[in-house]
């Protein structure tokens, strides 16, 4: 019952870290998603960014984004690996398809709150292409501003 989920996983590395030494850490981390009949979708070294604080006295880290396909098992296999080596810093992987699939559910029912009130207005469900081009009418509020700079010219709040 081993469900695929989408990971994102991203370690960082000391500065001095090389790029055979990364190379080989990659390794590491595809022989574990493979062993989990995982799949790594994509990889991404950000390179050399400063950390937000020190860590073990180092003040930079080399950043690599892995997006990965795989049960839940290849987590906490991945947290044990990425733990006792030394090569890494920190690491965190975070479940992103869960965050997705909020983010659709959450626009489904701004649409279908929409329509219900546009429905409650009786307008069709979706707004017309001449509805989508009109220009919002609350950016037009000259009028407005100019009473305001009136009152300040003359010391009114």
């Amino acid at each position: 019952m081993s469900t695929v989920r989408q990971y994102e996983l991203i370690y960082i590395t000391p500065p001095e870290t090389t790029e055979e030494a990364l190379a080989e850490l990659h390794q590491v981390v595809a022989d574990t998603v493979a062993r989990f009949s995982g799949v790594i979708e994509r990889t991404e070294t950000w390179g050399r960014r400063k950390l937000a604080y020190e860590i073990a006295r180092q003040r930079e880290g080399v950043y690599v984004l892995e997006v990965i396909n795989g049960p839940a098992a290849l987590v906490a296999e991945l947290e044990r690996r990425l733990g006792v080596s030394d090569t890494v810093l920190r690491h965190m992987i975070v479940r992103v398809d869960e965050e997705l699939a909020a983010a659709e559910r959450a626009q489904s029912r701004r649409k279908q709150a929409m329509a219900a009130r546009r429905g409650r207005r009786g307008l069709p469900p979706e707004p017309t292409e001449s509805e989508r081009r009109r220009p919002d009418d609350d950016a037009d509020d000259s009028d407005d501003d100019d009473r305001t700079d009136r009152r300040s010219a003359r010391g009114e709040r």
